[in-house]
Formats: structure tokens, C-alpha cells, sequence
């Protein structure tokens, strides 16, 4: 059993708590990462207790140098940190009563534990926020130059990974920063419903205190209080929708991962990442193996887990604060730390990215990827488009018992198939032909995804998703 009752609620009971229990509930092995928030919180209540006349002007002095100091402490790595205090809270609290006497007692009056534990959240998750914010835009930015150098470069575009027609590298890059703008879109959209403060809402129900939430929510930079006490201490929605945010990123830096992966095999050769983003065999001496991509799409699966496991917390919970709540921290600092990562992986990598144009083009040039192009020339020769498909579809058939790409047909053995096709046919079979033609907003042409990348730079430039 554990010796003193825990002196934020002890009063009542007549028994310690069991020592298992007391570590079995306790939360601050991993609530402590949220102590400068605490404080910051902390701080900005005390300034509001005393502009309404709850503590004088001397105690909130004394409580703000006191917490100012305990903040040096848990920076430099000093402070002692209890497991029979429970939490972060009330670790930080029994430190100030330690520090100014009876004046830190009187910090918690007109809150409770519920709202603070919920504003810390919401003060820590609004930073990591921002930091991954700012590492969207430098993925951006990596994959909007890169595509830029590689707006002329020439690779086959794949469905069901069979290729189909030709694009750009170019094109293809801008359609991994279209995903990654969509997050960030979701993202900033996320920040905002973070943006709302607890504090105030005490337990569960307000307090008969004379508080002024408006005032701690503008010392936090809140954009404003939360309306309602019940919803305000359990509300977990923002962490849910944070890790369906790291979720769909994820997804998304996965599908970019195994085509890197699939790239750099040699059965593909199309680019090469920097031996600083890989690693090799401890038996295979000629490995050069895409670890970072690799481990990325795998990181993928457990931040899934972090948001099934958030969904599933909350899912019969009443109103309003319960217990429970306590697993939402690790789920989400551990999302947030993954999101960081890969995302810092990520942009430190696109940019080193080194294309190999001739294997690329010459993979292009292989699968008929020009055959729409036939068709489409078929049909603006008054060939209607179903007599167009099955001629272009006779004539790759024919090419593969040959062993000939469309382009490397004679006119004669084009003609064959139809006597439409004339000698202009051959513009429109090559690959540089087949790209251009695509010449319109959205299209693989080298001119749009110049125009597309710089539309990008500019919503950058302009702090726009």
C-alpha cells in the first residue's frame, strides 16, 4: 500500500490507495511531455484570477516566478517526478505549495484537473501543429523544384501497373504535392476546431467563481472558449481528427513510398536516392537497400492503429469527463512524433531525388504506350472512336507478334489496319508528341506542369494549401 493518500483528493478516503493501483492509474510517465504547456496554462489562469479579484496581485506574482522556476527545472532535466501525485498536474502543483507555501494551493481554484488536462492538450497539439505545418510546406516546396528540373522528363504512366501513356516525371511529382496540399488543406483545418479552450469549464459543470474565460483564452491565443462545460473537458474529437489527418498523410507518403521503392529496383532503374537515405546488406555486399521509404510505408499501419484505438475510446463514453480518457495521450504524441519524422525523411529526401531520364523514356517507349494517341489521331480522321479502338488494338497485336512498338512500324504496315492513316501519323507516336498534345490545365505537357509548379510556389509563397 502506498503511505500518504494523494493530497489532491485524499480527504476523502479512508484507506491509501493500493501501490499496483497507484501505478496502475497513474499517468505521468507520459503526461509529464505536456509540463510547459501545463504551466503555460497555469500561468495565463492565475493572471485571470487575479484581474477578477480571486487572488491578489502578490499571489499571482508569487505562483509566476514559482512556476517560471519549476519550468527551469523540468528543462534542465532536475525536477522529481511522483508517481503517488498521478499526473503532470499535480506533480507541478506539489512542487509550487513546496516552493511559496499555501499561495500555490490556491492556483487551482476555479478549475479542475478535467479542463486543465484538456487545455494542455490542445496548447501541445496547436505547436506540434505548426512545426508539421511548416514541414508540409518544405515537402512541398522540395517536390514543386524537382519537378520544375523535371518537367521534360519522359516516363511511362501506369494503371493497374501496366503502362498506359506517357507523362512527364514532372506531372508525376505534382500529383503526389496535390496530396500533400489536400493534407495540409486538412490540417489547417484541424488547427482551428484545436483552437478552442477548456479551461474554465472546471469538472464538468462551470464554476461559481467570478472567472473571465475570454481573458485566459486571449493569454493563451485561444481563439475563443469553448461553449459548452460538458462537451468542453471530453471532447476528443481534435485528436481524432489529428490522427485521421496523420492517417491520410500517411497513406499518402506510403504510396510514394513503394513507387520510390519500385524506382529504385533495378528491374525499374528509373532514379536514385542518395547513399545517406539508405542501407545496405550484412551479407549481400552489392545491396543499396530504400530503407526510408520503406520504413515510412510500414510506419503507415501504426498510425492507422492510433486512430482506430482513439475511435474506439471514445466510443461509449457518457458525458462527461470519464477515466478512460487518460489513454488518449500516448496514441496521439506518438502520431504526432511519426508524422514528424517521416515528414522530416521526406522532405530531406525528394530534393536529392536523381531521375534517370534515358531509362526512363526507354520504358516509355516500350507497351504501346502511344495507342490512345493512335486512336485519337483515328478519330480526328472522321473514324468513330469504338472502330478506332479496334483498329489501334489489331494493330498493337499485330506489333507484338512483330515485336514492334507502334513507332517503329512502316506506314505500310500501319496502313494495313486502316487507310486513314497517313503520313502525319508518325507526330503523334512519339513520346515527346504524345506529352504535348496533353496541353491543357491539369495535363501532363511540359508547358502545364511548368504553369502547375509555379502555381504551386505561388499559394507556397502565399502560406495557401
Amino acid at each position: 500500500m502506498t503511505k500518504p493518500t494523494n493530497q489532491s483528493w485524499g480527504g476523502r478516503f479512508s484507506e491509501p490507495t493500493d501501490a499496483f493501483v497507484a501505478r496502475f492509474t497513474a499517468s505521468v510517465d507520459f503526461d509529464q511531455r505536456l509540463a510547459q504547456h501545463d504551466i503555460q496554462g497555469s500561468i495565463a489562469h492565475a493572471t485571470m484570477l487575479a484581474r477578477v479579484g480571486v487572488l491578489s496581485d502578490a499571489e499571482r506574482d508569487a505562483i509566476i516566478d514559482g512556476l517560471g522556476e519549476i519550468a527551469g527545472e523540468i528543462e534542465r532535466g532536475e525536477f522529481a517526478w511522483s508517481v503517488p501525485l498521478e499526473d503532470v498536474h499535480m506533480n507541478i502543483e506539489a512542487r509550487l505549495t513546496d516552493k511559496i507555501g499555501i499561495t500555490g494551493k490556491k492556483l487551482h481554484t476555479g478549475r479542475s484537473r478535467n479542463d486543465q488536462v484538456a487545455t494542455d492538450i490542445r496548447l501541445f497539439l496547436r505547436d506540434e501543429i505548426d512545426v508539421i505545418d511548416a514541414e508540409l510546406s518544405r515537402l512541398r516546396e522540395g517536390l514543386v523544384e524537382l519537378a520544375s528540373r523535371e518537367a521534360d522528363t519522359i516516363m511511362p504512366g501506369f494503371t493497374h501497373l501496366q503502362t498506359a501513356q506517357p507523362v512527364t516525371f514532372g506531372h508525376h511529382l505534382l500529383a503526389w504535392q496535390e496530396m500533400v496540399a489536400r493534407d495540409q488543406q486538412r490540417l489547417a483545418d484541424c488547427r482551428r476546431r484545436v483552437n478552442v479552450m477548456p479551461l474554465g469549464a472546471a469538472a464538468l459543470a462551470g464554476t461559481t467563481y467570478p472567472i473571465d474565460r475570454h481573458v485566459t483564452a486571449e493569454l493563451l491565443g485561444f481563439e475563443r472558449p469553448a461553449e459548452n462545460s460538458l462537451d468542453a473537458v471530453s471532447d476528443r474529437d481534435f485528436a481524432i481528427e489529428f490522427t485521421a489527418f496523420a492517417s491520410l498523410l500517411l497513406m499518402h507518403l506510403s504510396r510514394m513510398s513503394e513507387e520510390l521503392v519500385l524506382w529504385t529496383s533495378a528491374q525499374f532503374d528509373f532514379i536514385d536516392l542518395p547513399d545517406r537515405f539508405c542501407t545496405g546488406s550484412s551479407i549481400m555486399p552489392q545491396k543499396k537497400n530504400p530503407d526510408v521509404p520503406e520504413l515510412v510505408r510500414g510506419k503507415s499501419g501504426r498510425v492507422y492503429g492510433h486512430l482506430m484505438s482513439l475511435l474506439t475510446l471514445m466510443k461509449s463514453q457518457p458525458l462527461a469527463y470519464n477515466k478512460d480518457n487518460q489513454e488518449d495521450k500516448e496514441p496521439l504524441f506518438d502520431s504526432v512524433d511519426t508524422v514528424k519524422g517521416c515528414l522530416r525523411a521526406f522532405a530531406d529526401m525528394i530534393p536529392a531525388i536523381e531521375a534517370k531520364p534515358d531509362n526512363m523514356r526507354e520504358a516509355a517507349r516500350r507497351g504501346f504506350s502511344t495507342a490512345t494517341d493512335l486512336a485519337d489521331y483515328l478519330v480526328r480522321k472522321g473514324v468513330a472512336f469504338r472502330d478506332a479502338h479496334e483498329i489501334v488494338g489489331q494493330s498493337v497485336a499485330y506489333g507484338i507478334e512483330q515485336g514492334k512498338d507502334l513507332s517503329d512500324m512502316r506506314l505500310d504496315e500501319l496502313r494495313q489496319f486502316s487507310h486513314d492513316i497517313g503520313d502525319d501519323v508518325f507526330e503523334v507516336l512519339t513520346l515527346e508528341g504524345s506529352v504535348a498534345a496533353r496541353n491543357h490545365i491539369g495535363g501532363t505537357a511540359p508547358d502545364q506542369v511548368r504553369a502547375a509548379a509555379q502555381r504551386a510556389r505561388d499559394d507556397l509563397a502565399r502560406g495557401q494549401a
